[in-house]
């Protein structure tokens, strides 16, 4: 299936019984990948364990040997050391299919944080594993053995040697995984590396403790366990705060498109640009342009139709002041007085000029 296509199912939602059904082929896969190593290593099983053995075979007193308790040990400890020899050797396809199955699910930004820790907490896994085989057993050998009681014979059991082997390997491997654990906690926001580095006096304190659970009850392997995974823990800080800076600009990449840059900015912070503009640069500038003169326009008519208004009404109470009289409706009435609108016609009184002629009236003789 090519990547385009992983991406656009990756977009879809599948349902359930689909994710049951990868998962299924996931397990299968590592499953075959695991059994193909053992039957290539079981054949060896024997030559692994002498090879295993060795740092305490070295620093056994001449003479003496290791034994086998049990019926079956002999057969069931070499074959045990070969199917965990083999699950070892399969981590990093293990740890690629585990990946394939959730990365549908991860942003491209994940998927490149993902691949190179993967990488990495294998390489380290192996370095623990490395470092405790080298270095830590035949310190740790040499001690115990030289404590032994006079008159006690040290013959360890091939089984019990074998899960003590195996609890210091898985021990160093993951202690070793100290600077992976701290680069995921720093980004998934968790916590920051200066807060990592003001809890350093708990970390020590921390990593002497667990050097006691996962180590034999001795000083010298519980501080050989410390002691890397202190350094480490530095190291996981320096790395983090690193990757972070990385991470957050490929989140911005990645997340979404970015803001639309505002390219007047420059220009009225005063900050000249001699480059010349791009077609996209210039559409915006004059969108920028466009919308400031259109609100300086509607602001204009805003306060232009105020002032307007206002003029309009001081007219009015001019006029109604200097040439309307007073509207009687609105007056209040006392005492319901007459309506002046009902009021008689001074047309229809009599008129004083027009009195009867006294040259017509009938006069009388005095006589």
């Amino acid at each position: 299936m090519s990547e385009a296509e992983q991406e656009e199912e990756a977009g879809q939602e599948q349902p359930f019984l689909t994710h049951l059904i990868e998962l299924r082929d996931r397990l299968l896969r590592a499953v075959l990948a695991v059994l193909v190593l053992f039957l290539c290593l079981f054949p060896f099983a024997n030559t692994i364990y002498r090879y295993v053995a060795d740092p305490l075979m070295a620093h056994l007193p001449e003479g003496s040997n290791m034994i086998a308790i049990d019926v079956a040990t002999p057969f069931l400890t070499p074959f045990k050391l070969a199917l965990v020899a083999a699950i070892f050797l399969a981590m990093p396809y293990l740890l690629y299919q585990a990946w394939a199955f959730v990365a549908p699910a991860l942003y491209r930004h994940e998927k490149r944080l993902v691949m190179p820790l993967m990488f990495t907490s294998s390489v380290l896994f192996y370095t623990g594993i490395a470092f405790a085989y080298y270095i830590v057993f035949p310190l740790v050998f040499a001690f115990l053995t030289s404590t032994a009681p006079e008159g006690v014979e040290v013959m360890t059991d091939i089984n019990r040697y074998l899960d003590f082997v195996l609890t210091i390997f898985f021990a160093f491997g993951l202690a070793f995984e100290v600077p992976i654990a701290t680069i995921l906690l720093v980004w998934a926001g968790l916590t920051t590396p200066d807060s990592l580095r003001a809890k350093r006096p708990y970390i020590i304190v921390g990593a002497f403790v667990v050097g006691m659970f996962l180590t034999p009850p001795d000083i010298i392997s519980q501080t050989l366990l410390a002691l890397p995974m202190w350094i480490l823990f530095e190291l996981g800080i320096v790395f983090s705060r690193l990757y972070v800076k990385k991470d957050d600009d490929a989140t911005t990449d990645d997340e979404g498109p970015a803001e639309t840059p505002d390219y007047g900015a420059a220009d009225r912070a005063g900050q000249d640009s001699d480059e010349p503009l791009n077609e996209e640069e210039m559409e915006v500038e004059l969108d920028r342009i466009e919308a400031e003169q259109a609100a300086l326009e509607a602001e204009l008519d805003e306060l232009g139709s105020g002032g307007d208004e206002d003029d309009d009404e001081e007219s009015e109470v001019i006029l109604v002041d200097a040439d309307t009289p007073p509207d009687t409706d609105l007056m209040p009435d006392a005492g319901e007085a007459p309506d002046t609108d009902e009021a008689p016609d001074t047309d229809e009184t009599p008129d004083t000029d027009e009195a009867p002629d006294t040259d017509e009236a009938p006069r009388r003789d005095p006589g």
